[in-house]
């Protein structure tokens, strides 16, 4: 076991997903601190990518200060800035109908999107708890026009504090099934976003490590972008759960906490 966290110490660049990694909803993780400590005063390259869609890097700056650690907005990427960066080189300057939270609209607003509710280029879902019918049957129409459908993120659910949430891919499986259109996902395991999180770090995949909570989407991810993966149990998966898959992690451990 020692030299398992020997060899995940040695690691000059970390990718680190949040929700059942960092914090549960307004929770934080056993060890979290101490690691966030760890990698600042080892000098340490290390980004915080998540699928969620919901908060700007500032919002998620912001939490992780009420919880008691304070780390830069550079070090915050999400699945709403992918998806803006995606759109804006597949369709400069274009307009989307957007279901979802400040995160992805402000995403989206950055990157020259307008909204749009009539000819939309693009319906967008991402993590939200502004849902309602008359969103989806818009949405279903919009896409029956022409508009392509593209999701933050695949996850099905998320970690919280009372147990899960419904998530992106959850949420929009209404449209799909109306519509009979598949939407296109832009988060993890979509390779687009730990290339993405390489460049921002600077180093190299056989130099940096993913730890991750789901092994269909962080470990899937690092994987498929040949990145060592470590999966923790503090989230959404868990021991039993591995086996059920047809690839495995690096790594297990029980949370960060076991690297502290």
């Amino acid at each position: 076991m020692q030299q398992i966290i020997g060899t995940i110490k040695n690691k000059a660049g970390f990718i680190i997903d949040m929700d059942g990694v960092i914090y549960h909803g307004n929770k934080l993780l056993p060890g979290v601190n101490e690691f966030v400590s760890w990698m600042e005063n080892s000098g340490k390259k290390f980004l915080f990518l998540t699928n969620s869609s919901e908060r700007t890097p500032r919002e998620l700056h912001e939490k992780l200060k009420r919880l008691g650690i304070e780390v830069g907005e550079d070090h915050f990427y999400t699945s709403a800035l992918a998806t803006a960066g995606f759109l804006a080189s597949q369709k400069p300057d274009g307009s989307a109908y957007i279901i979802g939270d400040a995160g992805l609209i402000h995403a989206l607003y950055s990157s020259g999107y307008t909204t749009n509710n009539v000819n939309p280029d693009y319906v967008v879902v991402g993590d939200t708890h502004s849902y309602s019918f008359d969103k989806i049957e818009l949405a279903v129409n919009l896409v029956l026009k022409g508009a392509r459908l593209i999701g933050t993120n695949p996850d099905v659910s998320g970690p919280v504090e009372k147990g899960i949430t419904p998530s992106t891919k959850a949420l929009i499986a209404p449209i799909e099934i109306a519509s009979g259109k598949k939407a296109y996902f832009v988060g993890k395991p979509n390779p687009l976003m730990m290339r993405i999180a390489l460049k921002k770090l600077g180093t190299s995949r056989e130099d940096t490590i993913v730890i991750g909570d789901r092994m269909d989407t962080d470990v899937r991810c690092g994987l498929e972008s040949e990145i060592d993966t470590l999966l923790v149990l503090s989230g959404i998966t868990s021991k039993d759960e591995i086996d059920k898959f047809p690839y495995r992690p690096k790594y297990v451990l029980n949370g960060v906490v076991d690297l502290v």
